[in-house]
């Protein structure tokens, strides 16, 4: 007696669901990213396959199967649950996979957030189409706010789908390749929701450590050294932002209130100015894999600083726990996941 009813209610509140997707602005983006993300996934092929087809070039033949090779060891000794993902490819009709906007008010360090189900509150958002990113970008700057756009080459869904390697990923060199692709597994491993700056600073070192060990266990001491180096300007340039983060922060907090808005602008832009000096004289010179024309084009405001925070935050601390655990990876990632859930509520 109670099933049509039910049937009924249940009817009634799928209705309701497609109704707020289809009118309401987050309904309508996650309509669109689910159609970008089909896509991708209906043009999935098998790697395997891909790697045993001789009608394929040499060179993106062995790029896949380094894929296939990475995701191996990143499951087998590092303990990061591959499942299927990175066993599919699939070949975009652009170079560009999304644009991700961040924003930021321009006189204090707070970033705008998107409100997600599941992965709760982020400072970024994506955009698989560019007209929509830079609608959703000249509306922040009209709302007064600093903004950021950048493409970026891959994403995850933290294995709640099969995530093929992208042709965009694929681009990479191979030591950028297999920092991608354990950076990516990492997050199957661990994401903390609403917590993106841990999230993608973790996935980082863990990608950048992850790959430099890769390529020791295949007696390959170049690529190797090649991923250290890199990981070392990495550091550099988080030291550079953390710097300037506390400086800023410093700034702000010591003029508080609207009356004093106009000041914070001011001491922003001559903080900007005598940063961009340190970066271009002092900071620069020491990279190795960075060229140096990079710190005189290298964006500098609130929505720029901030997203890089995201990913260059708490590297120190990583590589000290890197240490105790005698540069044991496995062990270093167990220990910051245990030492992070401790402290989230």
């Amino acid at each position: 007696m109670l099933l049509r009813p039910l049937l009924l209610g249940l009817g009634a509140l799928l209705a309701l669901g497609l109704v707020l997707l289809v009118v309401t602005p987050l309904g309508r983006y996650l309509l669109r990213a689910g159609y970008e993300e089909a896509r991708i996934l209906l043009a999935r092929e098998p790697i395997a396959a891909l790697v045993d087809d001789a009608g394929i070039g040499e060179v993106t033949r062995g790029k896949l199967r380094l894929v296939l090779e990475a995701r191996a060891f990143a499951e087998d000794s590092l303990g990061l649950p591959a499942g299927k993902t990175f066993t599919l490819f699939t070949q975009l009709k652009s170079d560009t996979l999304v644009l991700v906007l961040s924003g930021a008010r321009p006189d204090w360090l707070e970033p705008v957030l998107w409100r997600f189900p599941l992965v709760g509150r982020l400072p970024y958002k994506g955009y698989f189409r560019v007209d929509d990113a830079l609608d959703a970008e000249r509306e922040l700057q009209a709302r007064g706010f600093d903004t950021y756009l950048r493409p970026a080459s891959a994403f995850s869904t933290l294995g709640w789908f099969n995530d093929p390697l992208l042709s965009t990923t694929l681009a990479q060199d191979s030591v950028d390749l297999v920092n991608t692709v354990i950076h990516e597994l990492t997050h199957n491993r661990y994401f903390a929701p609403g917590d993106a700056t841990f999230n993608e600073s973790f996935a980082n070192f863990v990608g950048a450590r992850g790959a430099q060990a890769f390529f020791l266990a295949r007696g390959d001491t170049l690529r190797a050294l090649r991923a250290a180096v890199r990981w070392a300007d990495e550091r550099s340039l988080a030291a550079f932002w953390g710097q300037l983060y506390r400086q800023l922060d410093s700034a702000f907090t010591a003029n508080p209130g609207d009356s004093l808005k106009a000041r914070r602008i001011t001491l922003r832009d001559s903080t900007y100015g005598a940063s961009r000096r340190l970066l271009v004289d002092s900071v620069a010179p020491t990279w190795r894999t960075i060229a140096p024309q990079y710190a005189e084009l290298l964006r500098l405001d609130n929505a720029a600083l901030l997203a890089r925070r995201v990913y260059l935050t708490d590297l120190e601390a990583f590589e000290r726990v890197y240490a105790e655990t005698g540069r044991d990876l496995r062990g270093s990632i167990d220990t910051l996941i245990a030492r992070h859930r401790s402290r989230t509520p």
